[in-house]
């Protein structure tokens, strides 16, 4: 009997050392690269930062188009082959975790959620949609882990004292 031909498109990728080299550039070519000038100085800014150019933040698409898919379901796909599934999974949790620290700052907070709720599971329930007003419960949180005068004073304040501490 005649050996069977296989159908379809041939893997993209032979071996999961292969994909993981093409993950591990992708995360660095996120972190840009300094600006400097002729002599290899690095540029600094009014704060006395080195300049970073081509920065950007770690996504899901952006991961999936630097792998060569062309969009995120593709990479997704992949993701189900056995051989790959430790590394992508990896990568995507890599993604995630900015994500989530974005979470922490004004600037990323809405982006952050929206990506955590369309590209991660666990992110799309009750804790990111309760009754309380999200807005209020960053605000709430933000005073907890970074909190004022006021609110120290109610962290040490005993039940029933009002002695201050």
């Amino acid at each position: 009997m005649p050996e069977r031909e296989r159908c379809g498109r041939p893997p993209k990728y032979r071996s999961r050392e292969e994909i993981e080299a093409l993950i591990e550039q992708y995360f660095k070519d996120c972190k840009g690269r300094i600006l400097k000038d002729r002599d290899g100085t690095p540029i600094l800014d009014k704060a006395g930062r080195p300049v970073i150019l081509d920065r950007h933040p770690p996504t899901v698409t952006g991961l999936a188009l630097a792998l060569g898919f062309t969009n995120r379901l593709s990479l997704l796909s992949y993701q189900g082959k056995a051989e790959f599934q430790t590394a992508i999974t990896r990568a995507k949790s890599r993604v995630e975790q900015y994500a989530e620290e974005r979470l922490f700052d004004r600037d990323g907070v809405n982006g952050a959620r929206f990506s955590l709720a369309n590209n991660f599971k666990g992110w799309n329930g009750s804790a990111m949609t309760g009754d309380e007003d999200r807005r209020e419960a960053v605000r709430r949180f933000l005073k907890m882990v970074r909190p004022g005068e006021k609110e120290l004073e109610e962290l040490f304040r005993g039940e029933g004292e009002d002695e201050r501490i």
